[in-house]
């Protein structure tokens, strides 16, 4: 059915799992598309209350984009692979049925704009968080720069983008960023499910609503997302760009020039 993500429905949650544990479940153009399918499907279904969304493997939720795959791009296709991952995150966080992100490992880059999407994140004690394209030249592209600043705040979002640093779980939950950490990685799915399960016992339509009238409050504008799409292509064209990527690849610290 997916390529990339496992699907299953169980007890009226969509459990959707990354199952690329050998590439860290990065997110490639074919895992953000098979996302976008099963997020619709989880919408159209009305047996579907809540989604919990996890990575395959006790290393990584999700490492972020194939650096292989983003090494290609320029302005033109740098822009068109943001507003991708801009349509697909904005699903999940629009979506009227409660989106949990049972984080097991790395979330970084991609993976943490993908937690950041979902409505609650529950994450296990080794887990860690971090927005670092900085180091690669670039930007978040996927709704970073907009949702981060949302939930930890201006002043700590842009230290965290501007350093690349990463954040471990129990940070994460003092600065707002995470709201439950376990401390095992078989509890992480527990935890999760009673969670959910305590908000698909409300009613739906409230649900939907609190969800709307939340998302209406700290959402970005449109300009704000326009601009990271805008920038982030931009920086695709940039030396920069190609010599952050060349460095993460050489495992070299990268001379970044300005240009």
């Amino acid at each position: 059915m997916f390529k990339s993500i496992e699907f299953e429905v169980e007890d009226n949650v969509l459990l959707l799992t990354i199952n690329k544990p050998e590439k860290y479940n990065v997110l490639d153009l074919q895992t953000l598309e098979d996302l976008r399918e099963a997020i619709q499907r989880g919408y159209d279904d009305d047996d579907v209350r809540g989604m919990i969304i996890t990575g395959k493997g006790e290393k990584s939720f999700s490492a972020g984009v194939d650096i292989n795959e983003i090494k290609t791009l320029n302005e033109l296709n740098g822009r068109k692979y943001s507003e991708t991952g801009q349509e697909v995150f904005a699903m999940i966080e629009d979506c009227h049925k409660p989106v949990i992100a049972a984080v097991n490992g790395f979330a970084l880059g991609g993976g943490c704009e993908l937690a950041m999407a979902c409505h609650i994140r529950v994450a296990t004690e080794n887990a860690r968080f971090g927005l670092p394209e900085v180091n690669l030249g670039l930007i978040p592209g996927f709704g970073g720069t907009q949702r981060m600043a949302n939930i930890v705040g201006r002043g700590k979002a842009l230290e965290l983008m501007l350093t690349g640093d990463q954040v471990p779980a129990a940070e994460g939950k003092n600065i707002g960023l995470v709201n439950h950490v376990v401390y095992a990685q078989d509890e992480l799915m527990v935890k999760a499910k009673e969670i959910m399960r305590k908000i698909i016992n409300k009613a739906p339509l409230a649900i939907g609503s609190v969800i709307s009238c939340v998302n209406a409050a700290s959402k970005g504008t449109d300009a704000g997302y326009q601009s990271e799409a805008n920038n982030f292509s931009n920086l695709c064209k940039s030396q920069d760009f190609k010599e952050g990527v060349s460095a993460f690849l050489e495992k070299r610290d990268p001379d970044f020039q300005g240009e």
